[in-house]
């Protein structure tokens, strides 16, 4: 196995090497199928990967251990457990229908070829951060998508997209400066980077002093990218601003990084400094939920309100339960992150495509430009909006209830050393979260698929093409239907949220183990 997982890091380094070995005309005129066969291909290598998984194991597999810069003691590890191997498909997934949807959906502003080629280094950093096993080569691989994302913003992105990539950039790189100061503590006392090692000897070889320093550094680089209340600023404006590739890999996949982190390396390599922080991760994160859906309300009343922004703020609630979740330090909380975690990639990769969609026809996200009657003006595509609605907001039988719920039950029986009664309160606190988030959510399907047709602005009124003329738009408040290209993006998303909420296993089955293992020394 250890050779599929540097397959799935070789294969898109090939494909970018591919992109410029091609002459120039035809590079570009290639560029898309080339990121699709690419995609798909990394995707096929990581379904094998699960296939030859003992899910019965709980430790790495497929290891891979070379010695990489023996003076500094970091090596190039890789490996693949079940705490990560559902980020892995869930990467690669994303990835692949990004790819595939660019084919006929690229943006205007810049090459193709550099656009496919941001693309694949975007997703070698993403698979090389859930793949690492060593703390500096985590940092390397955290590092990787951060200048492809950036770039993607700033090139391809719409209004203030340069402004908006610049913030991006400056919080998740001061983030990351943060986090690898914390990794050089651990290392300070424990005088190793291997993470399997570091969480096996947690307790016996950094000092609680120095754990309780490291844990703060480490956390606020995580707290960054994931985004937590108050570091969220930078998330709304990236996603407004980015392409529709940008904003599903960005809220799909880059968020899980940082709590991804916090499973990872946080908790279990720093256990005696974990419950001193847990209640202000708990804490947190609740006040993101209540924070995000407050704003989601604000948006949805104006007349306009921007559906990406909506999403946006949206997703800072639902990290927001992620991180209730781990800051209970109980095993059915870590669950529930993970859980959360890939079910908020599902289902807000698909709201974005899906506004993306509506972008290309109005050339607008704005609520009002997108109008209104959905349901009689593209009745598909209206129903597939209501659908994701309906799983953002924790319907029963979709992905988006069960990591929550999981969440919610976790704070009301911490782990040990925590108060009781404080997660309690918070837990409950959280939980009218899910009114206010079933409010704003209905009041846009409300807004947008139902009632009169809306007499939109300017970008109703003209009849224009898509990226390539794919899609039209007609009169004043028309929306035309799902194009074959967009049913088959999306579908596999709409399967595998109604597969994960209606069998939890699917998910559950494969973290619990690992994550039993991994709370067993916090």
């Amino acid at each position: 196995m250890n050779a599929l997982l540097l397959a799935t890091l070789l294969v898109p380094l090939a494909g970018i090497a591919a992109l410029y070995l091609i002459p120039g005309a035809a590079a570009e005129r290639l560029a898309t199928r080339v990121g699709f066969y690419v995609g798909g291909a990394v995707l096929a290598l990581t379904i094998v990967v699960a296939c030859l998984f003992d899910y019965k194991k709980t430790g790495y597999q497929g290891r891979v251990d070379w010695n990489w810069i023996p003076a500094l003691h970091v090596r190039f590890q890789l490996g693949v457990d079940g705490i990560s191997l559902p980020l892995v498909l869930l990467t690669a997934l994303l990835s692949a229908l990004c790819f595939f949807y660019s084919i006929r959906h690229v943006p205007a502003g810049g090459s193709q070829r550099a656009y496919t080629a941001l693309l694949l280094t975007l997703e070698i950093g993403m698979l090389g951060t859930f793949l690492a096993a060593d703390l500096i080569l985590f940092f390397i691989f955290f590092e990787i998508v951060l200048l492809p994302m950036w770039a993607l913003i700033a090139t391809w992105g719409s209004e203030d997209a340069k402004a908006a990539a610049n913030k991006f950039i400056l919080y998740t790189l001061l983030g990351s400066a943060v986090m690898v100061v914390g990794f050089l503590v651990v290392f300070a006392y424990a005088d190793s980077f291997d993470i399997a090692w570091l969480t096996a000897h947690a307790r016996t070889d950094v000092p609680k002093g120095a754990a309780l320093t490291a844990f703060a550094l480490i956390g606020l680089g995580f707290a960054v990218k994931t985004p937590m209340f108050p570091l969220h600023t930078w998330l709304p404006d990236a996603h407004t601003a980015a392409p529709t590739a940008g904003s599903v890999l960005l809220a799909g996949v880059l968020l899980k990084m940082g709590t991804y982190g916090f499973v990872r390396i946080a908790v279990p390599i720093l256990p005696q400094a974990a419950p001193t922080y847990a209640p202000a991760l708990a804490a947190f994160g609740v006040v993101g939920v209540i924070y995000g859906s407050l704003a989601c309300l604000a948006i949805v009343r104006k007349p306009d309100g921007d559906l990406k922004r909506l999403i946006a703020y949206s997703s800072i609630g639902h990290m927001g339960f992620v991180l209730l979740g781990i800051g209970s330090l109980t095993t059915v909380g870590m669950n529930a992150a993970l859980f959360a975690s890939v079910a908020h990639g599902l289902i807000t990769g698909l709201l974005f495509f899906l506004v993306g969609g509506l972008k290309v026809r109005v050339h607008s996200a704005k609520l009002d430009d997108i109008g209104r009657a959905l349901y009689r003006k593209a009745p598909r595509y209206g129903v597939l909006v209501a659908f994701a609605a309906m799983a953002s907001l924790g319907l029963p039988g979709l992905a988006g209830f069960w990591g929550e719920v999981l969440a919610l039950f976790s704070a009301t029986k911490p782990g040990s050393g925590l108060t009781q009664g404080s997660y309690i309160a918070m837990a409950a606190v959280a939980a009218l979260g899910l009114v206010l988030t079933a409010t704003y959510l209905l009041a846009v399907v409300r807004r947008v698929c139902m009632g009169p047709a809306a007499v939109s602005g300017a970008a109703g009124v003209a009849g224009v093409v898509g990226a390539i003329g794919a899609v039209e738009v007609g009169e004043v408040g028309e929306v035309s239907e799902l194009t074959a290209v967009e049913t088959a993006t999306w579908s596999p998303l709409v399967l595998l949220t109604l597969a994960t909420g209606l069998w939890p296993a699917m998910i559950l089955g494969v973290t619990n183990p690992a994550v039993r293992v991994l709370m067993k020394g916090v």
